[in-house]
């Protein structure tokens, strides 16, 4: 059991002390919240017809409320577009602007360089890859 405890400690800290360094760093490039880029990007795979709202919360392990909060900041930005659909509830289908795509490309390089500070110089590329295919094993 203490195994287990220590993992989830150390995932939050890691979690903790690089995000806030992630958050300034796209702050002064004008994004709100790290997800943002997370959001756009899985939106994007999703092709020209979009995604659904739902699927994205599947995707994301993100609450409702939450995600819909991220959703439409970046709909006031312009960044994504919307509209509703059939079904269950408020059902909704984002889809990435143009200024969107431009965005989450120009935000990439400020995450990839803070990945490469935090992580290159403590794991190998290998050891990376092995560390990801644990953690997916965790995902519910």
């Amino acid at each position: 059991m203490i195994g287990y405890n220590r993992l989830w400690i150390n995932l939050l800290r890691i979690q903790r002390s690089t995000m806030a360094r992630l958050s300034r760093a796209l702050r002064k490039e004008g994004i709100g919240d790290p997800i943002w880029h997370e959001l756009m990007t899985q939106i994007e795979r999703a092709g020209p017809g979009g995604l659904q709202m739902a699927e994205l919360e599947r995707r994301l392990f993100c609450a409702q409320y939450t995600l819909s909060r991220h959703v439409g900041r970046l709909e006031e930005l312009g960044f994504v577009s919307s509209r509703s659909e059939n079904g269950p509830g408020r059902s909704k289908r984002l889809v990435l602007t143009r200024a969107g795509q431009e965005t989450n490309r120009r935000i990439w390089p400020v995450y990839a360089r803070i990945i490469q500070d935090e992580f290159a110089d403590r794991l190998t590329t290998e050891e990376a890859y092995d560390l990801v295919a644990r953690l997916i094993r965790l995902y519910p």
